[in-house]
């Protein structure tokens, strides 16, 4: 593509109708310039555009596009064609730096983020320049200029917070605190030294402010990794201006806007991140200035107001204040009584509060306060920190604290008794204070496991928790409501069983309630509660004692999916299914009337599948309504057909991509049980054709096998036994096993599972070669893909103790490496991940230590050759024996078909996935991930990591 006039009116016309809103022209356009994105000098004509176009539409139609050019196809990747020629890429980093630093704002951000992607590939080796060529704009005096290089800097360097630590990160480092740190320095003081000057001019302070808070966090950045030399010697420079900073109150910065953080509140919150991140991590040099700041920051709690505004701010200044006092040669800085009285005075309770804007988002934006509330994304809230401060505060006084806040919780429960319906939110902040102060452990699971012992959760309950959940009308005080509710919930493990016995027909009350929070809530506790494992490893609360409830249970649970804003209530239907787990053919006499309702439902939310979640619990309850009365009564198959077909019909004509198993007929199930006669399997010839068969079925129909041939289980897995014993049909033993563990349903294999894996052992006892080790491998990480990896470890080690470490050690580590075949690659990839992420025995037991080996194994099988060597003695298997070993998924089953994978979509970048896992993982446990890696990780498999990482846009934290 030439440079030329012809061209550049070619791209506006079709940027602009990329614009359009009708699909019809604006998907051609995307698809044209998809087509000549390969093209030379294709970016530097979008450069020419966003500079040059006359329209400010197009300019910035041009800089996000060229953006995302960029974002798609700068990163070079081994084996692949170069997206971008060499001279498109030399032209485009010439020019850049100066079209950001010269472009309006809107294409400056752009342009800025195209800078950091091409940053993190190419700087500093292939870019060595920038940096010198940023820097050199600080002297212009030009702070629309200053702030580009600024935000460009930020987000080139923010990496650096999550970055594993190397010889690599320590000489880039280095390289950008020689070049960078001493002009940054002396720029920040001479900003503070123009917001001096400029103090009553607003405009002028607004953009000296956007500096500060960039240059705060380039010091948070700078400092992460590390406490630099540099910053080590001028810390009295940047200490004291910080700690005046956050003393500073400029009445011209303040908004009106209670919702929205102005700078002053967005500078102070970061400069609270940077004085935590000293006092974490370089308490000696920092102990000096600590005393100052912790003044400043508890002025600035106690003068900040509750607006939503300052919400980060508070939240930061609490969470510094939480990471001081664990630490313990800070605890004489709180030890005194009348300072603990203070804190929780003046800093734990306001922030505590059930404010105005809480209320409106429990009742208007439910989704997100359940979100926020249920699934801990609360972390940014004052209520978290409020919680975690009070945490960090019991690490020393406990005692104390607990005494302290026992007087506010009486206090503030005698001001609700006086006055419920004004003074409710008192008793709410009462239950928070008492659930922040008794949790010391906690888990999805269990809820809490570990309490605080001052505090008698049960005695609470019988005063407090139950006269709100025993009250007759559920919709008064639902927000008192659903704190009852959820205090049951957290307390499940530490409440005994009469007390949770006590509270099930009340949440089943709770159902009812027209407050989402309050009846999602109920659903989410009984589903939790009924999880709960009693002494014999059988659930805690069995069918029996449900029976006076049941009725009442599936009525409620069937009308809160009627509800206003609950249609698709994820919540509810996942606690229909556990019900219909538990009842099990307690649900039969009703089935007839649930399964019209639960087809209905199908049948709306097909035309718009948008709750995955949803629809996937909505398919549970089908198969477990269909399973558990089919087994009581087998003539009721055809009373579940004629109600389902039709159903089922018109989704498939619909075309929507939902995926249902329709049984098989009759006449082909009528054959089904003549397939497994031993006779048929004594001729070599017949079985390559009888497993394809029986892999068909198992496709097609697992749960009608599961649930109308039930019987004929022990027939098919003897099949397996049979072919498993034999070096020459093993694999063939294996396809099958698999075809059975993706397709039937997992509870009507449940009691063969560990005869099966005492078989595979057996055999791996007696005759261990390279093809059987390989399948073993498929089939353990298949089985983790699918019932997830504690079920692995947990069926290994009920075995033989120990079991699951041993496997790991001397199978999967040393021999993953001979996985050959795409899907098996990445079904073995995929299972190890969630060995890795999934499993809590592999973070918090002696298996630890087989961690690191593991992801080391698993990224040699991303990276390193595949390993195809043959054992001398293993040669004599004739090779028409030993099928191309993608088949176990592919070729005998689906002759002529595309090859089969079992994860399909779900994963389509393993190495995505493993990035994203790690990251998820890593989130759970801050600290943890990083200190494995960098300890027992080699550099090289280090580096192939942190590219995952960042084609992911994830960080380890």
């Amino acid at each position: 593509m030439d440079l030329n006039e012809s061209n550049l009116q070619s791209l506006t016309d079709f940027l602009r109708k990329t614009l359009d809103p009708d699909p019809a022209v604006r998907r051609p356009a995307e698809k044209f310039l998809e087509s000549v994105e390969g093209n030379q000098n294709y970016p530097i004509l979008l450069l020419t555009l966003l500079e040059k176009s006359q329209d400010t539409v197009i300019r910035v139609c041009a800089a996000v596009t060229f953006k995302n050019y960029i974002k798609r196809n700068w990163r070079i990747i081994e084996d692949e064609p170069n997206k971008i020629s060499d001279s498109d890429r030399t032209a485009i980093k010439a020019n850049i730096v100066n079209l950001m630093l010269s472009s309006p704002e809107q294409i400056q951000k752009q342009l800025s983020d195209a800078i950091s992607i091409i940053g993190r590939e190419d700087f500093p080796q292939k870019w060595p320049d920038l940096l010198t060529e940023m820097v050199t704009r600080f002297q212009s005096g030009d702070f629309h200029i200053i702030n580009g290089v600024l935000q460009t800097a930020h987000s080139l360097f923010k990496r650096y917070r999550h970055e594993f630590k190397s010889n690599e990160l320590w000489l880039e480092i280095k390289l950008v605190l020689d070049t960078f740190a001493q002009p940054l320095t002396e720029l920040f003081k001479a900003t503070i030294e123009l917001c001096r000057t400029h103090a009553t001019d607003v405009n002028a302070l607004k953009v000296l402010f956007s500096s500060l808070i960039l240059i705060s966090k380039l010091f948070y950045s700078l400092n992460f990794q590390d406490l630099p030399e540099f910053f080590e010697d001028n810390m009295e420079t940047w200490m004291s201006n910080f700690h005046n900073l956050l003393n500073l109150d400029n009445k011209l910065l303040q908004t009106d806007d209670e919702e929205e953080a102005g700078l002053l509140e967005l500078l102070k919150s970061q400069i609270c991140d940077n004085a935590a991140l000293y006092a974490q991590k370089y308490d000696e040099e920092f102990q000096v200035y600590l005393p100052r700041f912790v003044t400043a920051i508890w002025n600035l709690l106690v003068t900040t107001g509750q607006e939503v505004k300052y919400d980060l701010l508070v939240s930061n200044a609490i969470q510094f204040l939480a990471s001081v006092c664990e630490r313990p040669h800070y605890k004489h800085l709180f030890e005194d009584q009348n300072t603990l009285t203070s804190i929780c005075e003046k800093v734990i309770v306001p922030n505590m509060e059930f404010r105005s804007a809480d209320e409106e988002a429990f009742e208007d934006n439910s989704e997100e306060y359940i979100r926020r509330d249920l699934e801990g994304s609360d972390i940014d809230t004052r209520r978290r920190a409020a919680c975690d401060l009070v945490r960090g505060l019991c690490k020393f006084f406990e005692g104390p604290v607990t005494a302290i806040f026992s007087g506010y919780v009486n206090s503030m429960l005698t001001e609700y008794a006086k006055n419920p319906g004004v003074n409710w939110k008192h008793k709410d902040a009462a239950i928070y204070l008492v659930t922040s102060l008794a949790s010391k452990a906690q888990t999805q699971k269990h809820g809490i496991t570990q309490a605080n012992e001052l505090v008698n959760l049960s005695e609470f309950f019988v005063n407090h928790i139950l006269t709100d959940l025993k009250s007759p009308n559920v919709n008064e005080f639902p927000v008192l409501k659903a704190d009852a509710i959820k205090y049951v919930m957290i307390f499940r493990s530490q409440l005994p069983k009469e007390q949770l016995m006590q509270a099930v027909p009340l949440l089943i009350a709770h159902l009812q309630a027209e407050s989402t929070v309050e009846h999602t809530y109920a659903a989410h506790a009984l589903e939790r509660l009924f999880t709960m494992r009693g002494p014999n490893n059988t659930t805690l609360i069995t069918a029996a004692e449900m029976a006076p409830f049941t009725e009442q249970l599936l009525n409620n649970l069937f009308k809160a999916l009627a509800l206003p804003g609950s249609s698709e209530n994820e919540y509810i239907m996942k606690a229909i299914m556990r019900s219909f787990s538990l009842l099990q053919e307690s649900i039969v006499p009703y089935v007839p009337t649930l399964i019209g309702q639960l087809t209905h439902k199908l049948l709306l939310v097909s035309k718009n599948p948008s709750k995955p979640h949803f629809n996937h619990y909505l398919f549970e309850s089908l198969c477990l309504s269909i399973r558990i009365t089919c087994k009581a009564n087998p003539d009721t198959v055809i009373s579940f057909e004629e109600a389902l077909f039709p159903v089922f019909t018109e989704i498939l004509q619909n075309d929507v991509q939902e995926r249902l198993s329709i049984a098989i007929p009759s006449s082909y199930m009528a054959l089904f049980p003549h397939l497994l006669q031993p006779v048929l399997w004594e001729r070599t010839g017949n079985i390559p054709p009888l497993v394809r068969l029986l892999q068909a079925y198992l496709e097609k129909g697992g749960s009608a096998i599961a649930s109308t041939a039930a019987d004929k289980i022990p027939g098919l897995l003897g099949v397996f036994q049979k072919l498993i014993a034999s070096k020459a049909n093993d694999h063939q033993g294996f396809y099958l096993l698999n075809s059975i563990i993706e397709h039937m349903p997992p509870e009507s294999i449940t009691q063969y599972r560990k005869q099966i894996f005492i078989l595979l052992f057996q055999r791996l006892q007696s005759s261990k070669t390279t093809k059987f080790v390989k399948s073993f491998l498929v089939f353990i990480n298949l089985y983790s893909v699918k019932y997830g990896a504690i079920a692995l470890q947990e069926i290994f080690d009920s075995i033989q103790p120990k079991m699951f470490g041993m496997v790991v050690e001397k199978i999967v580590i040393p021999e993953v490496q001979k996985v050959s075949g795409q899907v098996e690659k990445k079904i073995c990839a995929v299972g190890i991940t969630k060995v890795l992420t999934e499993c809590p025995a592999m973070m918090d037991t002696e298996y630890t230590k087989l961690w690191t080996p593991l992801l080391q194994a698993l990224i040699g099988l991303f990276e390193l050759p595949e390993d195809d060597s043959i054992p001398d003695d293993e040669h004599f298997i004739d090779i028409e024996d030993t099928p191309g070993y993608q088949t176990a998924f592919s070729q005998l089953a689906f002759a002529g078909k595309k090859e089969h994978d079992p994860i399909g979509e779900a994963v389509s970048n393993p190495k995505i996935l493993l990035a994203q896992s790690l990251h998820k993982l890593s989130t759970a446990c801050p600290g943890r991930v990083p200190s494995m890696l960098s300890t027992s990780l080699n550099a090289e498999a280090l580096q192939f990591l942190q590219g995952y990482l960042q084609a992911a846009s994830v960080q380890l934290v």
